[in-house]
């Protein structure tokens, strides 16, 4: 009897595909709607995050957490509906063509959810009605409302992805932190027992398509699939 192959041991949970959430900072976030003033009191590390975090807090106490753009710096104020500033909070509306966004609200009031990884960004390209076209950084294009808001800039540290691993112990370090597996072995390098993969050949052949209702153990591969093979003109 062969063990759980990973799908399905992460599906039923346990420490080891549990993320250690509780040394996470918590969720990014924007004020509610209207003219605040907030102020950066400190820029920190997140290990839940590839971009840097700032804390902004207003002046009666309230505090919430910002991706934090480049050039951003403590003690800067931060303005919901404000100037064009980098770090400022502004409706899709009211920012001008070929301003970089990042944070980008996907509906009025739901918080940053595009662009948030350090180094991606988005374009404001133009305007269809009461939408604003967004370029994003996987080159597709997005229309928002115009009362989403984003934050000016680009989210800090972009050069994460050129600095190489070097050691696989630091790759290691860096996908445990956030729950993930490391290093990850392919199902064909498996044994029988093991994967439904596994085996002599170095790659299955024919594809195995499963059906829709196999246990966890056997789903890998093309499940439910129609059809199976090249199509022929």
């Amino acid at each position: 009897m062969g063990k759980r192959i990973i799908a399905r041991a992460r599906g039923k949970g346990g420490p080891r595909y549990r993320a250690p959430s509780h040394r996470y900072l918590g969720s990014v976030n924007y004020f509610p709607f209207g003219n605040i003033v907030g102020k950066v009191v400190d820029i920190v590390h997140d290990p839940a995050r590839s971009a840097p975090v700032a804390i902004i807090r207003t002046e009666d106490g309230k505090e919430v957490l910002h991706i934090a753009p480049e050039g951003l710096q403590v003690g800067s104020e931060i303005e919901y509906d404000g100037k064009i500033a980098i770090g400022n909070v502004v409706e899709l509306g009211k920012i001008p063509e070929g301003t970089k966004i990042c944070g980008i609200e996907t509906y009025p009031g739901s918080g940053p959810k595009l662009c948030r990884s350090s180094g991606s960004f988005a374009e404001v390209v133009g305007r269809v009605g009461d939408k604003v076209v967004v370029l994003l950084s996987s080159k597709k294009t997005k229309e928002l409302d115009a009362r989403c808001r984003a934050t000016i800039g680009i989210p800090a540290a972009s050069g994460r992805v050129e600095e190489p691993w070097v050691k696989a112990g630091k790759h290691w370090y860096a996908m445990h932190a956030r729950g993930k597996i490391f290093p990850r072995t392919k199902g064909v390098a498996m044994t029988p027992t093991d994967h439904p993969y596994g085996g002599k050949s170095k790659r299955p052949r024919p594809s195995k398509t499963v059906a829709r209702t196999a246990p966890p153990g056997a789903k890998v591969g093309s499940i439910a699939a129609r059809r199976v093979g090249k199509k022929k003109l």
